[in-house]
């Protein structure tokens, strides 16, 4: 395939190069040809060419956690490979040809020359490299905050699963429990006692509802005074006593509340009444645990909307830090449940409010706290501290796990860097926590030790 700078003049970036600059570049290339299914360059290959697709399309792909994800594609009048002072010196990637490709290709080695003889061809090429990065960058940010946002709505569904089975089983168990109220009502219109002895039963059954007492009994202390329970409600006429005792003892109605109702209803009428009032115990306790659910969700949604701050506008705001990490604790509770990790907070009261994009700085806390949780083993304890330093607002999470090495603690906010394994993580994340309390005029350090590594972010208050 024969080039030349007519040709070359098609691709946006080469409109204003000087006809001799491009056939400096035709001369000193080759044209090089790879067919459909190929790999123009495979994940740690060296980047030492700069090669112009004059003919066909590859697409790119990573892989992650042993699966191929297509990022992107090369087509047509599009730059590849290694530009002027670029630091990029290993494929990300691969590269599939999935159009048969012709290619211009001008080794590396020949940069130096071009810089300093071809000023406008080395201009277009850089411009080229910063729309390059820019876009690289725009698309990997974003695919940094899906991965947080998939471990949030993971974290999320998961947490929202529970109180959900919850109330839907415990709505199941009252209805089931109110198709049983006739048949019990029929006993309690058979019971022949005072107005007086009714406010007496009912000053014991409210009393117990509304002032229910903390049941912190063992199990063992559980089942011993449920066998003890069961034997007097029977000594006293009760055929099903084993059906009524776990309830009873739930609200804390041991032999002395029974002993205090059986002589307020007598020998006759004391079964249907200890009926009637485990009816209403439980009646209460399912409500209850609907009621406990309701809450735990609604709970969570406030976690979520504190969290992305999606009722306000994309503006700095005077805000108490310390909701954005309670709410991303919140977030992440699945995950600190599963390691069964410790938390342990310190943060002061009336501590001054930063001015902060709310939204930026809850996914440093993302960031932060879920690689502080992934560093840990089961059991591991996570220290948040808070404080002002002067006129700044000075945050320390700690965890206790192995520690980040000596020899990587330089590196650990460089774009791409990682110490997790293939697959684990994209080396964002930290970069990008650096980038967003850069632009908070913050500043973020690292100290770590086996045992004990400490993320300092410092926020300014005004």
């Amino acid at each position: 395939m024969k080039v030349t700078t007519q040709r070359l003049r098609e691709i946006p970036d080469f409109i204003n190069v000087p006809d001799k600059q491009l056939q400096w570049l035709i001369d000193n290339s080759t044209v090089q040809s790879f067919k459909q299914g190929e790999y123009i360059f495979q994940r740690g290959d060296t980047i030492d060419k700069l090669s112009i697709i004059l003919e066909g399309k590859v697409e790119i792909k990573i892989e992650q956690n042993g699966n191929y994800k297509v990022t992107g594609e090369i087509s047509k009048n599009s730059i590849a490979g290694t530009l002027p002072f670029s630091r990029l010196s290993s494929a990300l990637g691969y590269g599939e040809v999935i159009e048969d490709i012709e290619a211009l290709v001008l080794e590396k080695s020949l940069f130096r020359e071009m810089i300093s003889s071809h000023y406008e061809l080395t201009e277009s090429l850089v411009h080229n490299m910063t729309s390059r990065v820019r876009e690289f960058t725009k698309n990997n940010v974003q695919s940094e905050k899906m991965m947080a946002l998939g471990k949030l709505s993971a974290g999320l569904a998961h947490e929202l699963n529970n109180p959900a089975s919850a109330m839907l089983r415990s709505a199941k168990a009252l209805k089931q429990h109110l198709g049983n109220v006739p048949e019990k009502f029929k006993k309690i219109t058979s019971i022949k006692i005072s107005e007086q002895q009714v406010d007496l039963l009912n000053n014991i059954l409210f009393d117990k509802i509304n002032n229910r007492p903390e049941n912190n009994m063992k199990l063992t202390e559980r089942n011993e005074k449920e066998d003890e329970l069961e034997e007097w409600l029977e000594d006293h006429g009760l055929d099903n006593a084993f059906e009524l005792t776990e309830t009873l003892l739930d609200f804390c109605m041991g032999i002395p509340a029974m002993e205090e109702i059986h002589k307020t209803t007598g020998d006759h009428n004391f079964p249907n009444a200890i009926e009637w009032i485990e009816n209403v115990l439980t009646t209460e306790k399912m409500v209850g645990e609907i009621e406990e659910a309701s809450d735990r969700i609604s709970s969570l949604v406030q976690s979520v909307k504190s969290y992305t701050h999606m009722d306000r506008a994309p503006e700095k705001v005077a805000n108490d830090i310390h909701i954005g990490i309670k709410s991303t604790l919140t977030m992440l509770n699945h995950k600190l449940k599963k390691k069964n990790i410790e938390v342990h907070k310190e943060f002061p009261e009336g501590l001054p409010e930063p001015k902060i994009f709310v939204s930026e700085i809850n996914q440093v806390w993302t960031n932060l706290i879920d690689n502080a949780i992934d560093a840990m083993d089961h059991s591991g304890i996570l220290k948040i501290t808070t404080l002002q330093d002067q006129n700044f607002i000075k945050i320390d999470i700690t965890d206790n796990g192995e520690g980040i090495p000596e020899e990587h603690l330089s590196s650990i906010f460089d774009p791409f860097f990682t110490t997790k394994s293939i697959g684990k993580g994209t080396g964002m994340g930290l970069e990008v926590v650096q980038r967003i309390i850069n632009q908070h005029n913050g500043d973020i350090k690292v100290t770590s030790k086996k045992g004990e590594t400490t993320f300092t972010v410092c926020l300014p208050i005004d």
